[in-house]
């Protein structure tokens, strides 16, 4: 499965944002590779050894993880209006995803130092 077949698959009501959050993905992560990883799309570093970004279709809610700990350290008062866990952010509502949170946070990640992102 590619992320196009993924998006294909997902339910109508969601599909608009996920694939805005694909767009989002694919012109700030420039250098990255788009891959399925663990049954979602993920953004890898090219010549990186882990995945950075990853976001998913889930049952209750739209999910956007940010494996980067400086990314989320540096963005943690704009997270923490957010339901937010330990590297995952998730938006129940898909109308109500910030776009403009996520843009910053996938510049932040790409402008990041290559390296271990945990």
């Amino acid at each position: 499965m590619d992320v196009s077949a993924y998006l294909a698959a997902t339910p109508d009501a969601r599909r608009p944002a996920l694939t805005r959050l694909r767009e989002l993905c694919l012109e700030e992560l420039t250098g990255f590779e788009e891959r399925i990883a663990y049954g979602m799309p993920a953004y890898l570093r090219a010549g990186g050894t882990a995945e950075e970004i990853a976001w998913a279709n889930q049952k209750q809610y739209i999910s956007f993880y940010l494996m980067r700990t400086d990314v989320r350290d540096a963005f943690a008062d704009r997270l923490a209006a957010h339901d937010m866990g330990k590297a995952c952010l998730r938006f129940r509502n898909p109308a109500k995803v910030d776009f403009d949170l996520l843009r910053d946070l996938l510049r932040a990640t790409a402008k990041a130092a290559p390296g271990n992102p945990c």
